[in-house]
């Protein structure tokens, strides 16, 4: 079963629609006691980085999730829910990520279309058990203002007027930028990866 945490998100019906088509057995979770009786965990998000974290820390579900993470059981964030893997985002200066992997998220630059709005290709880097069966360059949904640098967890890559992290993948701990529930056949596609992981 799929625990979806329930914080808010803007995306929770798109995320529960794309989990029912590949039929995948899923469940909304807003406590602690509920995250760590889970057996795969998804953040999804829209929207503001400081919004979240913070309603994340309001509902005292910051501890929990990285005591999940360390026991090894599959963690899935969408949108701003990668955002929050890092350790903080110039959106939100005063608010600290999840601090799962190293780094900040930076703003497009002055010469850049913000939000980043549409389909664009992604460059899957090395072997990546979220991305597998996709392809060499394909095209995903994104819509964001704020971007990843890139790092050694990157599993894809992104150009939008600089390269930025697309996915991250290390160990148990899975995220993309891109909107997979808006992606259509390959975004089910790696849904379907991360529910048979």
């Amino acid at each position: 079963m799929i625990s979806i945490i329930d914080y808010g998100a803007g995306n929770l019906r798109s995320v529960q629609n794309t989990l029912s088509e590949i039929g995948a057995a899923y469940r909304l979770i807003d406590s602690a006691e509920e995250i760590q009786s889970s057996a795969k965990l998804v953040l999804p998000g829209v929207g503001h980085f400081g919004q979240m974290m913070r309603a994340i820390d309001a509902m005292r579900l910051r501890e929990p999730i990285l005591e999940y993470v360390r026991g090894g059981r599959p963690f899935f964030g969408i949108c701003v829910g990668m955002q929050g893997l890092f350790e903080g985002s110039e959106e939100a200066e005063d608010v600290t990520g999840l601090g799962i992997i190293p780094g900040r998220l930076k703003r497009f630059g002055a010469e850049a279309r913000v939000p980043h709005m549409g389909w664009n290709e992604i460059r899957p880097e090395g072997t990546s058990r979220l991305l597998a069966g996709i392809g060499a360059r394909p095209f995903v949904y994104f819509a964001n203002s704020y971007y990843a640098p890139v790092v050694p967890e990157s599993a894809a890559t992104c150009e939008y007027t600089t390269a930025f992290t697309a996915a991250v993948e290390r160990d148990n701990v899975f995220g993309v930028q891109f909107h997979p529930e808006k992606s259509g056949p390959l975004g089910l596609a790696i849904m379907n990866n991360f529910v048979r992981l």
